[in-house]
């Protein structure tokens, strides 16, 4: 932890930003990154990605006793692979708990796949329009995921919401 003028220095991951009250999205965090995640008090992370190899996370993660659910989720954008509702739908089960919070969702740049996670939960949970949630999901992810955007519209499922734990956020 680098300390300047006396205040210590807390950098968040890349592409962070509060989605609701208790839900936090990013990219893949880095060691730099976990001081700033400590103060988050985070009791869960959900990772959709495919990276396997970054041991100084994972051992954080288990000094800071969060619960950790990696979903795995290859990116859309290689030719024939498509997002999987199967990991969306266990992501918002985990969501809509709020005993779960505070939570991180991130991918590894915490573009695509998280902006369809959270482009889902508009929709699903929220009741945005289409137009909001892709306007949402473009800031992050720079324009690019046509397939991304029509996954998210055409995305049902049935969730089992228990109203004694259902988030404030959720209509």
């Amino acid at each position: 932890l680098k300390i300047l003028n006396n205040k210590p220095k807390y950098v968040p991951p890349i592409n962070f930003a509060l989605v609701e009250d208790g839900i936090y999205r990013s990219g893949h965090p880095q060691p730099i990154n976990f001081p700033f995640l400590s103060n988050l008090k985070l009791k869960t992370i959900i990772y959709l990605g495919d990276k396997e190899d970054n041991y100084d996370y994972y051992k954080w993660i288990k000094q800071q006793g969060i619960h950790f659910h990696y979903l795995k989720m290859e990116t859309s954008v290689a030719p024939l692979i498509f997002n999987d509702p199967e990991v969306i739908k266990a992501a918002l089960n985990l969501i809509i708990n709020i005993e779960n919070y505070p939570i991180l969702i991130h991918s590894n740049k915490g573009k695509h796949r998280i902006g369809v996670l959270v482009g889902v939960m508009r929709k699903l949970l929220q009741g945005w329009c289409l137009s909001g949630t892709f306007d949402e999901y473009d800031k992050f992810s720079g324009g690019k995921g046509e397939g991304d955007l029509e996954f998210i519209e055409m995305f049902e499922t049935p969730l089992q919401i228990d109203d004694s734990k259902k988030p404030g956020f959720v209509r």
